[in-house]
């Protein structure tokens, strides 16, 4: 795998990143461990995880993934030279009363602090991209569809600005903290503004956006691959399987039909299946594209990820794994090519079912 450049930073990174938010919740600490292992000796140099993970979120397991980096950084301390290491500061609370006391705003003051205790906690000196997990300002995501210009009203006013969330990453980079920002979950207005302001003050210019992007959920292709196009933003492509919808594993049973997988995600976690991931109309498309793949010699998890592996819009695709044998089945997906016809059927599909995952 050819490294690729993040935007105008100089983070150079491999177009497969890790990521953990399982660690801590359906991944033990060894099994972690075992797998940063292997995927750090399969030459996968770019790592993501969050301040809030494991997921799902709740308090017991809150700052869990990072301590397990943490951990394995100290075990292996030549690892930490050969890595391009990502985390987030969480956005405002969202019905999480363990961050930062249900806060509904992040100040520039939080965000301070929070990369001080994922600093902390991964037992590094320095972040190499560190990302606004979630905008401050109200937009629609997370399986919300439209912007509500109202409560926009109401509550914009009063939370942190662009400007000064980007003056305190601007902190953070001086002190050498920070080798680059990013941001996720964004919406191109919020790109644009955060690199409209950066340019006209003099401020760290983001890198990197962090939105879904799958099968099942192509809306960065509705207006953001222009904005990131334009502005050389690099898209980090994340639950490219679908919370696994997209590997076929649910196609028989369902989430919690009989032989659903008892330890997947969706079959696991009822808050998973309330979330966009776990609709019927999601895994009604899912269920189509796995059959494509199916009846083209493939498997569904190969033909999931060369679709995220091969577009241009993306610059890395963030794979989560429970497993060594996932990381392995995942990675050795690099190099498939995708056929037009399987393409132009993979694009009649979209018509047909438009992004339920969004």
């Amino acid at each position: 795998m050819n490294l690729v450049r993040l935007g105008t930073s100089d983070l150079r990174v491999t177009p497969i990143c890790l990521g953990t938010m399982t660690f801590g919740e359906q991944v033990s600490e060894a099994d972690a461990h075992a797998i940063l292992d292997r995927s750090l000796d399969r030459g996968v140099n770019f790592l993501d995880t969050a301040e809030m993970y494991s997921v799902p979120a709740r308090a017991e397991t809150f700052n869990a993934t990072e301590k397990i980096i943490g951990n394995w950084l100290a075990k292996r301390p030549d690892a930490r030279k050969k890595m391009v290491l990502a985390t987030k500061v969480a956005g405002p609370a969202r019905g999480m009363p363990w961050v930062r006391n249900g806060s509904t705003n992040l100040s520039p003051e939080d965000i301070v602090a929070a990369c001080e205790g994922s600093l902390k906690r991964m037992k590094t000196d320095v972040i190499d991209l560190y990302q606004i997990h979630w905008p401050v300002r109200h937009v629609p995501a997370f399986g919300a569809m439209y912007f509500d210009v109202e409560k926009s009203k109401k509550e914009d006013a009063s939370l942190t600005p662009i400007l000064a969330q980007l003056e305190a990453m601007d902190k953070l980079v001086k002190a050498g903290k920070v080798r680059a920002i990013g941001l996720s979950n964004e919406t191109p207005y919020g790109v644009h503004e955060f690199v409209h302001l950066a340019e006209q003050h003099g401020l760290p210019r983001v890198a990197t956006v962090q939105n879904p992007y799958c099968l099942s959920n192509r809306t960065v292709e509705n207006g953001l691959d222009e904005t990131l196009h334009r502005l050389n933003v690099g898209l980090l492509a994340y639950s490219p399987l679908g919370f696994g919808a997209l590997t076929g594993k649910y196609d028989t049973s369902g989430f919690t039909g009989p032989g659903a997988p008892e330890e997947a995600r969706l079959t696991k976690f009822e808050s998973s299946r309330k979330q966009r991931w776990g609709r019927s109309e999601s895994l009604e498309a899912a269920r189509r594209y796995n059959a494509l793949a199916r009846v083209h010699g493939l498997t569904p998890t190969r033909l999931a990820l060369a679709f995220c592996y091969t577009k241009w819009q993306v610059a890395s695709t963030i794979i989560g794994v429970t497993s060594v044998a996932q990381l392995d089945e995942d990675l050795d997906a690099w190099g498939t090519t995708l056929s037009p016809e399987v393409l132009q059927a993979i694009d009649q599909i979209r018509k047909e079912i438009r992004d339920p995952a969004v």
